[in-house]
Parts: structure tokens; sequence; C-alpha cells
């Protein structure tokens, strides 16, 4: 087992109805878990998983919605000269998330 970086977060990204039933590791920085497009995924997964679930975080979305929504938050991150000023969750429209 790798060990993760100080600030990071281990996360399985995935579907269980796809083709290949499997699950992607990511590693994400924590602050993500403040992001409000963020937060809606992980509602999804509390809904799905619960709080009890073992091992990294996993997250019902496909791994193409995932890349996006990342691109989009550090995008964010970005604009906002890497402080913690989100739009609002709102905007996030993709088909697994």
């Amino acid at each position: 087992m790798q060990k993760m970086k100080k600030g990071w977060l281990a996360v399985q990204v995935g579907l269980e109805e796809d083709e290949d039933g499997g699950f992607q590791k990511f590693s994400i920085p924590i602050s993500y878990l403040y992001n409000p497009l963020f937060q809606r995924i992980l509602d999804k997964a509390r809904e799905i998983y619960g709080y009890n679930a073992t091992g990294p975080l996993r997250l019902p979305c496909s791994v193409e919605d995932f890349l996006h929504l990342r691109w989009r938050i550090e995008r964010e991150t970005a604009a906002h000269g890497g402080g913690r000023q989100f739009q609002a969750a709102s905007s996030l429209s993709f088909r697994s998330c």
C-alpha cells in the first residue's frame, strides 16, 4: 500500500454498471472536500455507500466525468489565485455525477 502525501486523499472513481466493473484510483488534494461541485459527489457517495465504507473513498461517477470535474475545480482555483472561492454547485451537470 502506497503512503499518501500529507494534504492528499485517495479516492476510487467508477460506476458499478460500467462494462469493466472496476474503479480507478486517484489522489486529490483535501481542499477538494470544500468545493461545492465536489460536495455534490460526496453527497451521492454517502447515499450509495454510507459513512462506514472502508478503504479509499469511493465516488459514484464515471472516470471521464471525474476528470472533467477535477479540471473545473483546478480552473476555479487558478482563477481565484488558489483561494477557496468557489462557484455555485448548480452549474454541475454530468451524466454520472
